[in-house]
């Protein structure tokens, strides 16, 4: 069984409201996401809250928005918001992406999301979990056509997704005019197949990235030193 909250170095994440827990996903995303220095983040899906604390902690600056369809999640993420250090820096609205508007002056430099993908999969038995994790909520369709309005035209959409429905995301967000920029290749371990892929998309059609990431090198919790110092700013371990 989950705990009910999960210590980073800077800050806590309390769980026990919402369906979807802390996890290596998140983590990455949070950990790998260009914030450069943007001034406007936009986190869809928020959850816990976790990606919008880790962007916090990496720039200064921005200012957040977070967004969940979920209200538990919304409450957890404002409670975890509000007991952080960058607490007037970062603001939670349930809200369903779909519907989510902001005027012209407050369109985002960065958006981020660990997106639901398991499209062929049986829905999950609880209602919050299918919500977190099925797109019959919100399509990659519909992640890519408003992520277009919402950006800026220099900034960019950080996503994470297994390495097929990923495959499939690129494709599909290039015939929109949203072109991947940067691939990261994530395998659990260095012989396993690609487990997930980190994607930055943006509207310029630029030369990609691309670069591999192994998490265990050497058995469980045995973490790669790419790992760790992708990490160590977050994980007590690091």
């Amino acid at each position: 069984m989950a705990n009910s909250w999960f210590q980073f170095k800077q800050f806590k994440v309390e769980q026990g409201k919402t369906a979807m827990k802390v996890g290596t996903d998140g983590v990455l995303l949070g950990a790998w996401a260009s914030v450069g220095d943007a001034k406007n983040i936009l986190d869809v899906g928020t959850g816990t809250g976790l990606i919008a604390l880790m962007l916090a902690q990496r720039n200064q600056n921005a200012e957040i928005t977070a967004i969940d369809i979920d209200r538990n999640a919304v409450e957890q993420a404002a409670e975890n918001a509000e007991q952080s250090p960058w607490s007037g820096r970062i603001s939670i609205f349930e809200s369903d992406y779909n519907h989510f508007r902001v005027g012209e002056s407050s369109l985002f430099d960065l958006i981020v999301s660990n997106p639901p993908y398991f499209k062929q999969s049986l829905k999950s038995p609880t209602k919050s979990r299918s919500i977190a994790r099925h797109d019959h909520m919100l399509s990659h369709d519909d992640l890519i056509d408003h992520s277009i309005r919402l950006l800026k035209d220099g900034g960019r959409l950080c996503v994470i997704l297994p390495y097929v429905e990923g495959s499939v995301f690129i494709a599909l967000a290039a015939s929109k005019g949203l072109f991947c920029t940067k691939k990261t290749n994530v395998f659990a371990t260095p012989n396993a197949e690609v487990k997930r892929l980190l994607l930055e998309f943006s509207k310029m059609q630029v030369k990609m990235q691309e670069d591999s990431l192994v998490i265990e090198e050497g058995g469980r919790h045995a973490y790669s030193k790419e790992y760790l110092v992708l990490t160590r700013e977050f994980y007590l371990f690091g």
